[in-house]
Protein backbone atom coordinates (compact mmCIF):
# COMPACT_ATOMS: atom_id res chain seq x y z
CA UNK A 1 0.00 0.00 0.00
CA UNK A 2 1.57 3.71 -1.08
CA UNK A 3 1.21 6.47 1.02
CA UNK A 4 -1.20 8.44 -1.11
CA UNK A 5 -3.59 4.86 -0.73
CA UNK A 6 -3.01 5.08 2.93
CA UNK A 7 -4.06 8.96 3.29
CA UNK A 8 -7.25 8.34 1.89
CA UNK A 9 -8.38 5.74 3.40
CA UNK A 10 -7.25 7.00 6.38
CA UNK A 11 -9.24 10.78 6.19
CA UNK A 12 -12.59 8.47 4.50
CA UNK A 13 -12.76 5.92 8.12
CA UNK A 14 -11.33 8.63 10.12
CA UNK A 15 -14.33 11.08 9.02
CA UNK A 16 -16.79 7.75 9.48
CA UNK A 17 -15.70 7.22 12.91
CA UNK A 18 -15.81 10.90 14.29
CA UNK A 19 -19.37 11.84 12.32
CA UNK A 20 -20.98 8.30 14.48
CA UNK A 21 -19.09 9.48 17.56
CA UNK A 22 -21.60 12.64 17.43
CA UNK A 23 -24.05 10.28 18.45
CA UNK A 24 -22.16 8.09 21.02
CA UNK A 25 -22.64 9.97 24.35
CA UNK A 26 -26.64 9.37 24.73
CA UNK A 27 -26.18 5.99 25.34
CA UNK A 28 -24.12 5.31 28.03
CA UNK A 29 -26.66 3.92 30.80
CA UNK A 30 -25.15 5.97 34.06
CA UNK A 31 -25.97 8.89 31.58
CA UNK A 32 -29.34 8.74 31.10
CA UNK A 33 -30.90 11.24 33.06
CA UNK A 34 -33.92 9.45 34.83
CA UNK A 35 -34.45 12.30 37.33
CA UNK A 36 -37.74 13.68 36.12
CA UNK A 37 -39.46 13.67 39.43
CA UNK A 38 -38.56 15.43 42.43
CA UNK A 39 -41.05 13.61 44.78
CA UNK A 40 -40.14 10.34 42.51
CA UNK A 41 -36.24 10.98 43.42
CA UNK A 42 -37.08 11.02 46.76
CA UNK A 43 -37.73 6.90 46.67
CA UNK A 44 -35.62 6.66 43.50
CA UNK A 45 -38.36 6.87 41.73
CA UNK A 46 -40.03 3.94 43.01
CA UNK A 47 -43.73 3.77 42.27
CA UNK A 48 -43.28 6.89 40.04
CA UNK A 49 -45.16 5.20 37.30
CA UNK A 50 -48.09 4.70 39.19
CA UNK A 51 -48.15 8.03 41.17
CA UNK A 52 -51.08 10.73 39.90
CA UNK A 53 -49.45 14.13 38.64
CA UNK A 54 -47.83 15.84 36.36
CA UNK A 55 -44.38 15.25 38.41
CA UNK A 56 -45.05 11.52 36.93
CA UNK A 57 -45.79 12.28 33.37
CA UNK A 58 -42.09 11.29 31.90
CA UNK A 59 -43.20 7.66 33.36
CA UNK A 60 -46.27 7.04 32.34
CA UNK A 61 -48.96 9.67 30.66
CA UNK A 62 -52.07 8.42 32.13
CA UNK A 63 -50.58 9.74 35.22
CA UNK A 64 -52.55 13.22 34.95
CA UNK A 65 -55.95 11.46 34.15
CA UNK A 66 -58.66 12.99 36.67
CA UNK A 67 -56.24 15.74 38.00
CA UNK A 68 -56.94 19.23 38.88
CA UNK A 69 -54.99 21.90 36.83
CA UNK A 70 -51.19 21.45 37.85
CA UNK A 71 -47.80 23.34 37.38
CA UNK A 72 -44.55 21.40 38.30
CA UNK A 73 -40.90 23.26 38.18
CA UNK A 74 -38.09 20.69 39.11
CA UNK A 75 -34.59 21.28 38.96
CA UNK A 76 -31.84 17.95 39.44
CA UNK A 77 -28.31 18.50 40.23
CA UNK A 78 -25.49 16.16 40.17
CA UNK A 79 -22.06 16.31 42.36
CA UNK A 80 -19.47 13.38 40.68
CA UNK A 81 -15.96 11.63 41.87
CA UNK A 82 -15.07 10.19 39.10
CA UNK A 83 -11.35 8.74 38.08
CA UNK A 84 -9.84 7.38 34.85
CA UNK A 85 -6.69 5.11 35.21
CA UNK A 86 -4.12 3.53 32.98
CA UNK A 87 -4.00 0.46 32.72
CA UNK A 88 -1.29 -0.19 30.21
CA UNK A 89 -2.46 1.66 26.86
CA UNK A 90 -0.61 1.39 23.99
CA UNK A 91 -0.19 2.39 20.25
CA UNK A 92 0.65 -0.07 17.58
CA UNK A 93 2.35 1.15 14.57
CA UNK A 94 2.53 -0.20 11.03
CA UNK A 95 4.33 2.10 8.58
CA UNK A 96 4.79 0.45 4.94
CA UNK A 97 8.06 1.49 3.35
CA UNK A 98 9.01 1.41 -0.29
CA UNK A 99 11.40 -2.09 -0.86
CA UNK A 100 11.47 -3.12 3.13
CA UNK A 101 7.55 -4.14 3.73
CA UNK A 102 5.91 -2.92 7.25
CA UNK A 103 7.68 -1.90 10.12
CA UNK A 104 5.73 -2.49 13.39
CA UNK A 105 6.73 -1.53 16.48
CA UNK A 106 4.18 -1.37 19.92
CA UNK A 107 4.76 1.84 22.37
CA UNK A 108 2.95 2.63 25.51
CA UNK A 109 1.22 6.06 25.52
CA UNK A 110 2.89 8.62 27.35
CA UNK A 111 0.69 10.96 29.68
CA UNK A 112 -1.22 11.10 32.88
CA UNK A 113 -1.96 8.24 33.95
CA UNK A 114 -4.40 9.18 36.19
CA UNK A 115 -7.46 11.20 35.35
CA UNK A 116 -9.84 12.58 38.43
CA UNK A 117 -12.82 14.31 37.91
CA UNK A 118 -14.06 12.93 34.30
CA UNK A 119 -17.36 13.38 34.50
CA UNK A 120 -18.31 17.17 34.80
CA UNK A 121 -21.23 17.83 37.22
CA UNK A 122 -24.45 20.24 36.32
CA UNK A 123 -28.04 20.67 36.80
CA UNK A 124 -31.07 19.47 34.66
CA UNK A 125 -34.08 21.63 34.83
CA UNK A 126 -37.86 19.86 34.22
CA UNK A 127 -41.22 21.14 33.52
CA UNK A 128 -44.78 20.14 33.35
CA UNK A 129 -48.25 21.58 33.30
CA UNK A 130 -51.70 19.64 33.09
CA UNK A 131 -55.29 20.94 32.39
CA UNK A 132 -58.54 18.94 32.97
CA UNK A 133 -60.89 19.03 29.62
CA UNK A 134 -63.97 18.40 31.07
CA UNK A 135 -64.86 15.59 33.80
CA UNK A 136 -62.69 13.11 31.93
CA UNK A 137 -60.17 13.97 29.72
CA UNK A 138 -56.69 16.29 30.38
CA UNK A 139 -54.02 17.75 28.41
CA UNK A 140 -50.56 18.34 29.57
CA UNK A 141 -47.43 19.24 28.20
CA UNK A 142 -43.69 18.31 29.73
CA UNK A 143 -40.59 19.08 29.17
CA UNK A 144 -37.18 16.77 30.00
CA UNK A 145 -33.62 16.35 29.14
CA UNK A 146 -33.52 12.41 29.16
CA UNK A 147 -29.83 12.64 27.87
CA UNK A 148 -27.27 15.32 29.39
CA UNK A 149 -23.45 15.05 30.44
CA UNK A 150 -20.11 16.29 30.28
CA UNK A 151 -17.24 14.41 30.11
CA UNK A 152 -13.43 15.77 29.43
CA UNK A 153 -9.44 14.94 29.40
CA UNK A 154 -6.94 17.25 29.34
CA UNK A 155 -4.11 16.59 25.95
CA UNK A 156 -1.81 15.15 27.64
CA UNK A 157 -3.94 12.86 29.16
CA UNK A 158 -3.45 8.54 28.47
CA UNK A 159 -6.85 8.44 27.03
CA UNK A 160 -6.88 11.51 24.93
CA UNK A 161 -6.99 9.19 21.77
CA UNK A 162 -10.05 7.67 22.56
CA UNK A 163 -11.64 11.51 23.95
CA UNK A 164 -11.03 14.94 24.87
CA UNK A 165 -14.39 16.91 25.09
CA UNK A 166 -17.40 14.69 25.07
CA UNK A 167 -20.53 17.09 25.94
CA UNK A 168 -24.21 16.44 25.14
CA UNK A 169 -27.54 18.30 25.80
CA UNK A 170 -31.44 17.61 25.07
CA UNK A 171 -34.19 18.25 25.42
CA UNK A 172 -37.64 16.19 24.85
CA UNK A 173 -40.85 17.89 24.39
CA UNK A 174 -44.18 15.74 25.15
CA UNK A 175 -47.44 16.68 24.65
CA UNK A 176 -50.14 14.09 26.60
CA UNK A 177 -53.48 13.26 26.66
CA UNK A 178 -55.27 11.57 29.17
CA UNK A 179 -58.79 10.26 30.10
CA UNK A 180 -60.77 8.23 32.92
CA UNK A 181 -62.01 6.05 31.32
CA UNK A 182 -63.74 4.18 34.63
CA UNK A 183 -63.47 4.57 38.26
CA UNK A 184 -60.37 2.48 38.23
CA UNK A 185 -59.11 2.68 34.88
CA UNK A 186 -57.28 5.68 33.54
CA UNK A 187 -54.98 5.45 30.21
CA UNK A 188 -52.64 8.14 28.32
CA UNK A 189 -50.90 8.78 25.25
CA UNK A 190 -48.27 11.12 24.26
CA UNK A 191 -46.47 12.88 21.23
CA UNK A 192 -42.37 13.28 21.71
CA UNK A 193 -40.47 15.30 19.85
CA UNK A 194 -36.47 15.19 21.04
CA UNK A 195 -33.58 17.32 20.18
CA UNK A 196 -30.14 16.38 20.96
CA UNK A 197 -26.84 18.45 20.14
CA UNK A 198 -23.34 17.11 20.81
CA UNK A 199 -19.99 18.20 20.97
CA UNK A 200 -16.99 16.16 20.62
CA UNK A 201 -12.83 16.26 20.41
CA UNK A 202 -10.46 13.82 20.22
CA UNK A 203 -6.23 13.91 19.77
CA UNK A 204 -4.89 11.83 16.45
CA UNK A 205 -1.57 9.68 16.57
CA UNK A 206 0.65 11.29 13.61
CA UNK A 207 2.83 8.20 12.85
CA UNK A 208 6.46 8.49 12.55
CA UNK A 209 9.26 8.41 9.94
CA UNK A 210 10.70 4.54 10.08
CA UNK A 211 13.63 5.52 10.81
CA UNK A 212 12.61 6.78 14.45
CA UNK A 213 10.51 3.77 14.65
CA UNK A 214 12.31 1.57 16.94
CA UNK A 215 12.30 0.75 20.34
CA UNK A 216 13.30 4.15 21.58
CA UNK A 217 10.49 5.94 19.81
CA UNK A 218 8.19 7.93 22.47
CA UNK A 219 5.22 9.45 21.59
CA UNK A 220 4.91 12.83 22.56
CA UNK A 221 1.65 14.87 22.71
CA UNK A 222 2.88 18.03 21.14
CA UNK A 223 2.83 16.43 17.50
CA UNK A 224 -0.71 14.90 18.03
CA UNK A 225 -3.20 16.49 15.73
CA UNK A 226 -6.68 17.13 16.95
CA UNK A 227 -10.79 16.25 15.67
CA UNK A 228 -13.48 18.44 16.56
CA UNK A 229 -17.09 17.94 15.80
CA UNK A 230 -20.47 18.97 16.33
CA UNK A 231 -23.84 17.85 15.40
CA UNK A 232 -27.33 18.27 15.92
CA UNK A 233 -30.82 17.42 15.13
CA UNK A 234 -34.92 17.36 16.35
CA UNK A 235 -36.41 13.49 15.89
CA UNK A 236 -39.64 12.09 17.49
CA UNK A 237 -41.44 9.19 18.88
CA UNK A 238 -44.68 8.34 21.03
CA UNK A 239 -45.11 7.26 24.40
CA UNK A 240 -48.53 5.58 26.11
CA UNK A 241 -49.97 3.85 29.34
CA UNK A 242 -52.28 2.82 31.86
CA UNK A 243 -53.16 2.99 35.45
CA UNK A 244 -55.34 0.70 37.71
CA UNK A 245 -56.75 1.44 40.87
CA UNK A 246 -58.04 -1.15 42.84
CA UNK A 247 -58.57 0.24 46.70
CA UNK A 248 -55.59 0.66 48.42
CA UNK A 249 -53.45 -0.79 45.33
CA UNK A 250 -52.36 1.15 42.51
CA UNK A 251 -51.01 -0.36 39.18
CA UNK A 252 -49.15 1.28 36.30
CA UNK A 253 -48.20 0.31 32.69
CA UNK A 254 -46.29 2.23 30.51
CA UNK A 255 -44.04 2.44 26.93
CA UNK A 256 -42.20 5.13 25.67
CA UNK A 257 -40.62 4.31 22.41
CA UNK A 258 -37.39 4.34 20.65
CA UNK A 259 -36.40 7.28 18.41
CA UNK A 260 -34.42 7.15 15.31
CA UNK A 261 -32.15 10.12 15.46
CA UNK A 262 -30.71 11.93 12.54
CA UNK A 263 -28.15 14.16 13.17
CA UNK A 264 -26.49 16.50 11.08
CA UNK A 265 -22.86 17.39 12.16
CA UNK A 266 -19.83 19.21 10.90
CA UNK A 267 -16.29 17.45 11.68
CA UNK A 268 -13.03 19.32 11.22
CA UNK A 269 -9.69 17.11 11.65
CA UNK A 270 -6.09 19.35 11.59
CA UNK A 271 -2.06 19.01 12.77
CA UNK A 272 -1.89 15.49 10.63
CA UNK A 273 1.61 15.55 9.09
CA UNK A 274 3.89 13.36 6.78
CA UNK A 275 1.76 10.38 5.79
CA UNK A 276 -1.30 11.10 6.99
CA UNK A 277 -1.68 14.93 5.58
CA UNK A 278 -4.09 14.54 3.64
CA UNK A 279 -6.64 13.60 5.84
CA UNK A 280 -6.93 16.71 7.38
CA UNK A 281 -10.65 17.81 6.53
CA UNK A 282 -13.30 20.03 6.97
CA UNK A 283 -16.79 18.11 5.85
CA UNK A 284 -20.22 17.89 6.27
CA UNK A 285 -21.87 14.70 7.52
CA UNK A 286 -24.98 12.94 8.93
CA UNK A 287 -25.15 9.61 11.37
CA UNK A 288 -28.46 7.69 11.90
CA UNK A 289 -29.03 5.69 15.11
CA UNK A 290 -32.16 4.53 17.34
CA UNK A 291 -32.17 5.48 20.84
CA UNK A 292 -33.99 2.73 23.80
CA UNK A 293 -37.18 1.73 24.43
CA UNK A 294 -38.52 1.71 27.81
CA UNK A 295 -41.44 -0.52 29.33
CA UNK A 296 -42.47 0.40 33.04
CA UNK A 297 -44.26 -1.79 35.38
CA UNK A 298 -45.04 0.02 38.83
CA UNK A 299 -47.17 -0.42 41.84
CA UNK A 300 -48.22 1.47 45.21
CA UNK A 301 -50.17 -0.04 48.01
CA UNK A 302 -51.27 2.38 50.89
CA UNK A 303 -50.65 -0.19 54.31
CA UNK A 304 -52.60 2.71 56.14
CA UNK A 305 -53.36 6.53 55.71
CA UNK A 306 -49.85 7.39 56.48
CA UNK A 307 -48.06 4.50 54.89
CA UNK A 308 -46.98 4.16 50.91
CA UNK A 309 -45.60 1.08 49.88
CA UNK A 310 -43.64 1.50 46.03
CA UNK A 311 -42.42 -0.41 43.64
CA UNK A 312 -40.72 -0.57 39.76
CA UNK A 313 -39.61 -2.37 37.39
CA UNK A 314 -38.17 -0.99 34.15
CA UNK A 315 -37.27 -2.80 30.88
CA UNK A 316 -34.47 -0.69 28.70
CA UNK A 317 -34.34 -1.80 25.28
CA UNK A 318 -30.67 -0.64 24.52
CA UNK A 319 -30.25 -3.63 21.98
CA UNK A 320 -32.06 -0.83 19.88
CA UNK A 321 -28.77 0.59 19.77
CA UNK A 322 -27.02 -1.92 17.50
CA UNK A 323 -25.31 0.19 15.41
CA UNK A 324 -24.18 3.83 13.92
CA UNK A 325 -25.04 4.06 10.58
CA UNK A 326 -23.35 7.35 8.66
CA UNK A 327 -23.37 8.86 5.47
CA UNK A 328 -20.75 11.36 3.97
CA UNK A 329 -19.56 13.04 0.60
CA UNK A 330 -17.80 10.22 -1.02
CA UNK A 331 -18.97 6.52 1.23
CA UNK A 332 -20.39 5.70 4.74
CA UNK A 333 -20.06 3.33 6.85
CA UNK A 334 -21.82 0.84 9.42
CA UNK A 335 -20.21 1.06 13.27
CA UNK A 336 -21.24 -2.09 15.45
CA UNK A 337 -22.17 -1.19 18.61
CA UNK A 338 -24.32 -4.06 20.29
CA UNK A 339 -25.41 -2.28 23.62
CA UNK A 340 -27.43 -4.73 26.08
CA UNK A 341 -31.13 -4.48 26.96
CA UNK A 342 -31.27 -3.95 31.13
CA UNK A 343 -33.27 -4.22 33.50
CA UNK A 344 -33.47 -1.97 36.45
CA UNK A 345 -35.50 -1.39 39.55
CA UNK A 346 -36.53 0.40 42.96
CA UNK A 347 -38.36 0.06 45.78
CA UNK A 348 -39.66 2.46 48.56
CA UNK A 349 -41.85 4.34 50.95
CA UNK A 350 -43.91 7.11 51.50
CA UNK A 351 -44.59 8.02 55.26
CA UNK A 352 -46.99 11.24 55.88
CA UNK A 353 -46.16 12.60 59.04
CA UNK A 354 -49.11 15.34 59.03
CA UNK A 355 -51.77 16.30 55.98
CA UNK A 356 -48.65 18.91 55.10
CA UNK A 357 -45.89 17.03 54.87
CA UNK A 358 -44.48 13.81 53.63
CA UNK A 359 -41.11 12.03 54.25
CA UNK A 360 -39.72 9.12 51.75
CA UNK A 361 -36.87 6.82 51.31
CA UNK A 362 -35.78 4.19 48.51
CA UNK A 363 -33.36 1.88 46.76
CA UNK A 364 -32.48 1.40 43.15
CA UNK A 365 -30.39 -0.44 40.45
CA UNK A 366 -29.43 0.42 37.41
CA UNK A 367 -26.79 -1.60 35.46
CA UNK A 368 -25.02 -0.69 32.61
CA UNK A 369 -25.91 -1.43 28.78
CA UNK A 370 -22.01 -0.95 27.55
CA UNK A 371 -20.33 -4.06 26.79
CA UNK A 372 -17.26 -4.88 28.48
CA UNK A 373 -15.43 -5.27 25.31
CA UNK A 374 -17.00 -1.82 24.00
CA UNK A 375 -16.51 0.13 26.85
CA UNK A 376 -14.07 3.67 26.17
CA UNK A 377 -12.96 6.62 28.02
CA UNK A 378 -15.45 8.85 26.60
CA UNK A 379 -18.29 6.55 28.22
CA UNK A 380 -16.57 5.09 31.42
CA UNK A 381 -19.59 3.49 32.91
CA UNK A 382 -20.27 1.09 35.46
CA UNK A 383 -23.41 -0.15 37.05
CA UNK A 384 -25.11 1.88 40.27
CA UNK A 385 -26.65 1.60 43.46
CA UNK A 386 -29.13 4.12 44.17
CA UNK A 387 -29.85 5.29 47.77
CA UNK A 388 -33.02 7.81 48.23
CA UNK A 389 -34.97 10.04 50.70
CA UNK A 390 -36.89 12.86 49.94
CA UNK A 391 -39.73 15.38 52.01
CA UNK A 392 -42.53 17.19 51.05
CA UNK A 393 -44.06 20.25 52.43
CA UNK A 394 -47.69 21.31 51.04
CA UNK A 395 -48.67 25.10 51.66
CA UNK A 396 -51.48 26.29 50.51
CA UNK A 397 -52.04 25.33 46.92
CA UNK A 398 -48.03 24.98 46.56
CA UNK A 399 -46.12 21.83 47.34
CA UNK A 400 -42.65 21.56 48.05
CA UNK A 401 -40.60 18.56 46.92
CA UNK A 402 -36.66 17.73 48.13
CA UNK A 403 -34.24 14.87 47.87
CA UNK A 404 -30.79 13.86 47.85
CA UNK A 405 -29.40 10.83 46.34
CA UNK A 406 -26.26 8.92 46.86
CA UNK A 407 -25.12 7.07 43.63
CA UNK A 408 -22.33 4.45 43.77
CA UNK A 409 -20.80 3.48 40.79
CA UNK A 410 -19.21 -0.06 40.48
CA UNK A 411 -15.43 -0.01 39.35
CA UNK A 412 -15.43 -1.34 35.45
CA UNK A 413 -13.10 -2.22 32.91
CA UNK A 414 -12.37 -0.06 29.91
CA UNK A 415 -11.33 -2.06 27.64
CA UNK A 416 -11.05 -0.71 23.45
CA UNK A 417 -8.89 -1.76 20.60
CA UNK A 418 -9.51 0.41 17.37
CA UNK A 419 -7.87 0.98 13.93
CA UNK A 420 -7.55 4.54 14.26
CA UNK A 421 -7.02 5.38 10.25
CA UNK A 422 -8.90 1.76 9.15
CA UNK A 423 -5.58 0.90 7.19
CA UNK A 424 -3.95 -1.08 10.51
CA UNK A 425 -1.56 1.88 10.13
CA UNK A 426 -1.99 2.99 13.90
CA UNK A 427 -4.46 0.21 15.99
CA UNK A 428 -5.33 1.80 19.41
CA UNK A 429 -5.50 -0.61 22.71
CA UNK A 430 -6.89 1.26 25.32
CA UNK A 431 -6.66 -0.11 28.65
CA UNK A 432 -8.10 1.19 31.77
CA UNK A 433 -10.10 1.15 34.80
CA UNK A 434 -13.02 4.01 35.93
CA UNK A 435 -14.61 4.17 38.91
CA UNK A 436 -16.74 6.76 40.78
CA UNK A 437 -19.63 7.84 43.24
CA UNK A 438 -22.05 10.55 43.62
CA UNK A 439 -24.70 12.93 45.54
CA UNK A 440 -27.74 14.01 43.68
CA UNK A 441 -29.68 17.08 45.02
CA UNK A 442 -33.29 17.40 43.17
CA UNK A 443 -35.50 20.80 44.15
CA UNK A 444 -39.15 20.82 42.85
CA UNK A 445 -42.54 23.01 43.50
CA UNK A 446 -46.19 21.61 42.07
CA UNK A 447 -48.95 24.46 42.01
CA UNK A 448 -52.35 23.22 42.22
CA UNK A 449 -54.56 26.29 40.50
Amino acid sequence: MNPRNITRLGGIALTSALLAGVAAPAFAGSFYVQEQSTRGQGRANAGVGADKGVQSLWWNPAAIAGTQRELYVGAHGLILDSDVDDRGSSLAYNVPVTGVGVISNTEAVNGDPHVHEVVESGIVPNFAVSMPIGDRFNVGLAVQAPYNFTTKYEPTDFARYDALTSELRSANVSLVAAMSVTDWLDIGAGFDAQYAKATLSSALPNVPVPAVLSPAYVINPASDGRNDLEGDGWDYGWNAGAQMHFGRLDLGLSYRSEIEHELEGSVNISGLTGLLAGANVSADGGATFTTPWYATVSARYAVNDRLTLNAQVNQIGWSEFDAIRVAYTGGGSTIVQDYDDVTTGAIGFDYMIDPTMTVRAGVGYDPTPTPDDHRTARIPDGDRWLYAAGLSKTVGSMTFDGAVTYIDIDTATINDTRDLYGNGLVVSSLRGEAKGSGVGFSLGATWNF
